[in-house]
């Protein structure tokens, strides 16, 4: 016993880390929590899998086996202990009992034994008579269900193990084990999966997961198996007619359902379904729950927006979870190999605004440069929460490997009176995404943005700028030489590595006393210069000239000022191109977990148990009570001797000795 309850304890302690630490995430999450090192020392124990583990159903195998051998040795003494009445005790060693009563009455030994037979019995006891000679005992007992309570206490954990170690992935690991089943760890089609990644349809146990787009049907699961799946066959087709989702007003889902239609392959009929979270599913023993929501392939345009070696847009049409092949689309001269992979698409984004970022030269990494001006709105109450769009998040694959995740909104956001267009990036999911705000034009698009950047890319409109500039800020007497020489190079820095080019500029030329005002003055003329940069581009592509007064010079002012910052943050945006979602046909898909618990009714017999053998325990309580009768030594009468036991001697336990005690004394008055 004390063994069963180390094991208890050690369980206990594995279900608070399965409890508090989230199970079943990706590895990189963990790497990222706890730091490479930990995370080899945590993988050893999985504790991201506490609950499928081999030392937890080890323990609970052990738990099992010695709660059962306490069982079987104890539970039969336990039985014939609650049956006897104990009726071979002797008058001598009554004696012996802290709670005694020693009186005599004028009655007889058939008139007392009368007496304390109806007495016992109004108070609930069962009782035994046995006779020795002139004299008689009453052996008299209640509460010995109390015996059963620890019976039924001990019998339901080791119920509830057995159905816990059912419902686990045991049955699974041992097919593994003993029937050749291999996880399968590479891609590929669920009808090119070899018989040994497959399990039996009459599988006892298991769990698996199914992701079924609209207007599709499944008739197979997968089981997670650590890095790799097993397919697991189901008894009917799930065919997913309509998905249904509401929302809260920050965004997040408040309902959703699946309108399914179910195919019994055995008999050919059909019938339709609804299955909402807590409403799920129960067909031929397999039970199918609501578990979360999905892209079933999703068809999307992407407009894409070179960002080196110039070049015209192009368009790419693609799905959810398509590869498509970008190295002669970016540039025609280029010999780049890059992939486009579709990751995801979300309709609606209900984000709360944050513009007030940090200026982007104080940066030092691109994930601090980056203007993170999103978050999710999940669980926040906030006046500024709004649905800001669709949203295409997608990754590109260079000929190392090497996958970045991106993220663009389909429509434009204003900030600070500039509508601009969220480009996000990030180099892994375990990080956010950071921002690049292009500010867009009247028609809602990059190009004018982009047209800027290209000639600023362009030596000879740089040079043209700065001749504008000098032409109409150069002061009376002033060296026209060194102001057309300060504007180039700042021009020039400023069009090689952006803001941060700048700023490492200052700080490698000028006094620290002086930085500050220095950058006063950079920014500036960087303005002043852009401003002819701009004038210059939208004259050459005949767009009408810049206003100089009024809200639409202010407006134009603020343009500009969104812009430097967006040329600045794409000197590190990792992709040479930009992709924007132009249009896009949602398709949704439901993901149901399907399970076959055959240990779930054992869980639900084992609670039951306990709950009886607790309450027996604690509110059951075994009393036994011994009343020896014998003719009186002197005169007439009979002498009485009782005793009464408890294995709780509690306070209520001596009120009702005292009670007993007194009927005893006044046996014969009444």
């Amino acid at each position: 016993m004390r063994f069963a309850v180390s094991l208890l304890m050690f369980i206990c302690v594995a279900s608070v880390v399965g409890t508090v630490l989230p199970q079943g995430r990706p590895a990189s999450n963990y790497i990222d929590q706890f730091g490479p090192f930990w995370y080899e020392v945590f993988d050893k124990f999985s504790i991201w899998h506490v609950y499928n583990s081999w030392w937890f159903l080890l323990i609970m195998g052990f738990l099992v086996v010695s709660t059962s051998v306490c069982l079987i040795r104890n539970a039969p003494k336990m039985l014939r202990d609650a049956r006897s009445f104990r009726e071979h005790v002797r008058a001598s060693s009554l004696r012996a009992f802290p709670h005694r009563v020693q009186t005599q009455t004028a009655m007889n030994v058939a008139g007392t034994e009368g007496e304390v037979r109806a007495l016992l019995r109004r108070q609930g006891y069962a009782v035994r008579e046995r006779r020795d000679g002139d004299g008689v005992l009453l052996a008299a007992k209640k509460g010995s269900a109390n015996r059963l309570g620890y019976i039924c206490a001990h019998a339901a954990m080791v119920v509830i193990c057995i159905g816990g170690l059912l419902d686990s992935e045991l049955p699974v690991r041992l097919q593994m084990m003993f029937a050749g089943k291999t996880p399968i760890v590479d891609n590929m089609l669920i009808a090119d999966v070899p018989q040994s990644g497959r399990l039996p349809l009459a599988n006892p146990s298991f769990r698996a997961n199914v992701l079924v787009p609209e207007g599709a049907a499944r008739n197979t699961a997968l089981v997670m198996i650590g890095d790799g799946v097993l397919v697991q066959p189901l008894p009917f087709t799930l065919k997913l007619d309509k998905f249904d989702v509401e929302y809260y007003s920050t965004g997040m889902p408040s309902r959703f359902a699946s309108h399914v239609e179910v195919t019994d392959p055995d008999t050919g009929k059909s019938f339709k379904s609804v299955i909402e979270v807590n409403e799920p599913l129960r067909y031929k023993g397999v039970t199918v729950y609501q578990s979360n929501m999905g892209d079933g392939g999703s068809k999307v345009t992407l407009t894409g927006y070179p960002l080196q070696g110039g070049g015209a847009p192009f368009k790419v049409d693609g799905a959810v979870d398509e590869t498509n092949d970008l190295s002669a689309r970016i540039n025609g001269q280029t010999t780049q190999s890059l992939k486009l992979r579709v990751t995801d698409l979300r309709p609606i984004n209900v984000e709360e605004i944050n513009a007030n970022g940090p200026q982007a030269a104080k940066r030092q990494d691109f994930s601090e440069h980056l203007a993170a001006v999103t978050g999710s709105a999940a669980g926040r109450k906030n006046e500024n929460l709004r649905n800001v769009g669709p949203t295409v998040e997608y990754q590109l694959v260079d000929e190392a490997g090497q996958a970045r995740d991106y993220r663009v909104y389909m429509l434009p956001i204003d900030l600070d009176g500039v509508p601009v267009l969220l480009a996000g990036v990030r180099d892994n999911p375990a990080q956010n995404f950071g921002y690049v705000r292009i500010p867009v034009d009247e028609d809602g698009s990059p190009t004018e943005f982009l047209r800027l950047r290209a000639a600023l890319a362009d030596p000879t409109v740089r040079a043209e700028a700065v001749r504008r500039f000098v032409e109409r800020n150069l002061p009376a007497g002033a060296d026209r030489q060194a102001l057309s020489a300060a504007a180039q190079r700042g021009l020039d820095t400023y069009a090689s590595g952006g803001l941060r080019a700048l700023a490492e500029l200052l700080q490698q030329g000028t006094d620290p006393s002086e930085t500050e005002r220095a950058a006063g003055v950079v920014l500036r003329l960087l303005g002043s210069t852009m401003y002819d940069v701009r004038a210059i581009m939208r004259e050459r592509n005949g767009m009408p000239p810049l206003p100089d007064t009024g809200p639409q010079a202010e407006q134009a002012s603020r343009w500009q000022q969104v812009a430097l910052g967006a040329m600045s943050d794409l000197t590190l945006y990792p992709a040479p191109v930009l992709f924007a979602l132009s249009d896009f046909q949602h398709i949704q898909a439901s993901g149901f977990q399907v399970s076959r618990t055959p240990g779930k009714n054992a869980v639900y017999l084992g609670c039951l148990l306990l709950i009886v053998g607790v309450f027996s325990m604690f509110y059951i309580r075994d009393r036994r009570i011994w009343v020896w009768l014998s003719p009186a030594r002197e005169g007439h009468g009979t002498d009485v001797q009782a005793a009464m036991t408890s294995q709780k001697r509690t306070l209520d336990f001596n009120q009702e000795f005292d009670r007993f005690d007194q009927a005893m004394k006044g046996l014969g008055r009444s």
